[in-house]
Formats: C-alpha cells, sequence, structure tokens
C-alpha cells in the first residue's frame, strides 16, 4: 500500500536535552494539578474544595508562566495569549472555557471554533503597518434617492495571503480549513479563494504515547503535488497534540522536492510538547495557537484538553460506516454550504476534478 509512515521515536528525536528537561518539570507540575482533580471531584466538603481550587490556580498560573518562559525566544512559537495586549485576554479565555465545557453542545462549539479562528487569523496575518490599506467599494441595499456605495478601508495583505494553500490533514481540520480560507478571501482584494489540499492521515490510536505511529495514505489523500511549490502552506488543525501528522505531511513533500515558501500550523489549542516537536522539526515553520496545554497523556491526549475536536465539530462516524468527505461536507447543512460556497467548490473540485495527485 501507498503510505508513510512516522513513529513517536523520531519525532522525540528533534527536541533537545533542555527542551525534555522543561517538559519533565511541567509534567511535574501538572501531576500536583492532576491529585487535585482527584480532591474535587470526589470532596463533599466545601472547605477542602476551596482550598483544591485555590491550589489549582496557582498551579495554573506557575505553569502558564513557564509555558510563556519557554515560548519567549521561539520565533516559530505564536501565541495568543502570550503575545497580544491584555485586554485581549479575557476574550480568549472565555473562548477557550466555552469550548472546553463538556456542557457546549455541537452547535455552539462551532461557533466557539468559528470565534476561536477568527482571532488566530489576526495573530497570523494582523502585523501589517496601519498606512498600507486596501479600499472596499461596497453597493449598499439603499437605493433612495439614489443607488448608495460605501467606502470601506482593510489592511492590505494581499501579499502574504494570495500565495496560500488550505492543507487540510484530519476530518476535524476541514471546517477550521474552511473558516481560514473564508478570512482569506474576505481580506483580499481579489476575494482570493484558496486551493485545498486534503491529506489522509490518521495516527494509531492502539497505541501510547511514545510508541505513536503516524500513517499518511496516499492513495486516499487529494493533492496536485506541484501546486504546493514555493507556496504558503496552511494547516488549520484545531488541535496539536504530538506534532506527528503535520511533521509526517510536510517531511513527505520535502522528500518529494516540494519547496513550500512557509508553512503555518494554526492550532486553537496546541499541548507544549507538541509545538516544541514541530518547530525542531521543521524549518521555516510558525505555530500560532490561540492557548498552550501542558501536557500529554499516556495515550496522547492533550491535557486538559477538550475531548475529540473532531467528534464534536463533525459528529461521530458509526464505525462500520464511517463517511468520506463529500458526504462529511453534506452532513455540515445547508447553512455552512451557503456561507462557506466558494470554499466547498474548491474542496469539491480537489476530490472529484482533477485535483488527485
Amino acid at each position: 500500500m501507498n503510505k508513510v509512515v512516522l513513529k513517536a521515536e523520531d519525532l522525540d528525536g528533534f527536541l533537545t536535552g533542555s527542551d525534555k528537561a522543561n517538559l519533565s518539570r511541567m509534567d511535574g507540575l501538572y501531576r500536583k494539578a492532576l491529585a487535585c482533580f482527584n480532591i474535587l471531584s470526589t470532596t463533599r466538603l466545601e472547605s477542602e474544595q476551596k482550598r483544591e481550587e485555590a491550589n489549582l490556580i496557582g498551579l495554573y498560573n506557575e505553569m502558564g508562566s513557564l509555558m510563556q518562559e519557554l515560548c519567549k525566544d521561539e520565533k516559530g512559537l505564536r501565541v495568543y495569549s502570550f503575545l497580544t495586549p491584555q485586554e485581549n485576554h479575557p476574550e480568549a479565555s472565555r473562548v477557550i472555557a466555552k469550548l472546553r465545557d463538556y456542557r457546549t453542545e455541537h452547535e455552539e462549539f462551532v461557533y466557539y471554533i468559528q470565534r476561536a479562528y477568527e482571532m488566530l487569523f489576526k495573530l497570523a496575518y494582523g502585523g501589517t503597518p496601519a498606512s498600507n490599506k486596501n479600499y472596499l467599494v461596497v453597493k449598499t441595499p439603499v437605493d433612495v434617492p439614489v443607488q448608495n456605495f460605501a467606502i470601506h478601508k482593510i489592511n492590505n495583505i494581499d501579499e502574504k495571503i494570495e500565495n496560500t494553500v488550505m492543507c487540510v490533514m484530519l476530518r476535524g481540520a476541514l471546517l477550521p480549513s474552511m473558516i481560514l480560507s473564508k478570512e482569506i478571501e474576505e481580506y483580499s482584494s481579489h476575494a482570493y479563494v484558496t486551493p485545498f489540499a486534503l491529506f489522509k492521515i490518521n495516527r494509531d490510536d492502539s497505541k501510547h504515547e511514545n510508541d505513536m505511529e503516524y500513517i499518511l495514505d496516499l492513495d486516499k489523500s487529494y493533492f496536485d503535488l506541484q501546486s504546493l511549490n514555493g507556496r504558503d502552506l496552511i494547516f488549520a488543525d484545531p488541535m496539536n497534540a504530538t506534532g506527528g501528522s503535520l511533521v509526517t505531511v510536510v517531511k513527505y513533500l520535502l522528500g518529494e522536492g516540494i519547496k513550500p515558501r512557509s508553512v503555518s500550523f494554526i492550532n486553537v489549542i496546541s499541548a507544549l510538547k507538541g509545538a516544541l516537536r514541530v518547530v525542531r522539526a521543521l524549518e521555516n515553520c510558525t505555530v500560532y495557537t490561540l492557548w498552550m496545554d501542558p501536557m500529554l497523556n499516556e495515550l496522547a491526549y492533550i491535557l486538559p484538553g477538550l475531548g475529540d475536536a473532531g467528534d464534536r465539530i463533525n459528529g461521530r462516524d458509526l464505525p462500520e460506516h464511517p463517511r468520506n468527505i463529500i458526504q462529511l461536507i453534506a452532513d455540515y447543512g445547508a447553512n455552512i454550504a451557503r456561507l462557506y460556497r466558494e470554499q466547498l467548490r474548491e474542496i469539491e473540485d480537489t476530490v472529484l476534478g482533477t485535483g488527485k495527485k
């Protein structure tokens, strides 16, 4: 079969001794938090609950300060809550809190994913000088006494965004990729709609974090290899746990002689370990993340995380009837189809048209 496999030990080989020491320190702090979780989930004493909540606040502040310190000198790590003005942090924190909450159901979860990626777009592309502007001429519904038009100024980021390709690795990344592509279309003075490249990659969840395998199935992937050369590749995976899927795909492309101009990995939540693996393994790659989490468990799930983002965005497949990409798009419904119609047309053409590698 036409597959590419990356093993966890290959990923860990990219980490430095200092990285491993810092990750061990972070694991120690989070294990103290796990002890607090255990008490909070079982105690019925208000005094004990308040004491453990206070302990948790202290531990999370300590872990946050450590993560901020570790990311400070890493040019490839751009964390929204570490880089933006203080007044922006409550919005990000509230969005992440709603996404984490087990009570947040599908429709509301998708709404907050959309908000998260709008914020991430600003993080990735918002650094254009204020003097560099484009003008939008908008025809309004008002036609009395004559047809009315409005002029709106936006930052000129055409050079940044009109060389981009959206690269979709996992099913949970499909809608986030569409959201980012829509943002690019809206901020382009030419209404640029990104091409899409679709990669079928899975990790073997029967394995543990330390022996995980990442399997890229080329026979079930859809992309034009040469169209990726010299382009700015965007991977919009809501969760970066281990970094293994991204490293597998990009290393495959590099091995095929493809030289991207840049690679951007845009996540709602990234685990510290996964973020470090990515920037160590890949040159000219930037990780943009709304929030950073401290740890992975033995199954390579992010802690505290938010569960399976793909299932919460798309709903669960029945094991005996997994949906293909077109069925998944159909299940998004009419509202999503109307909002992201240009993106859906590109994706459908990639799968059904000439976009096969």
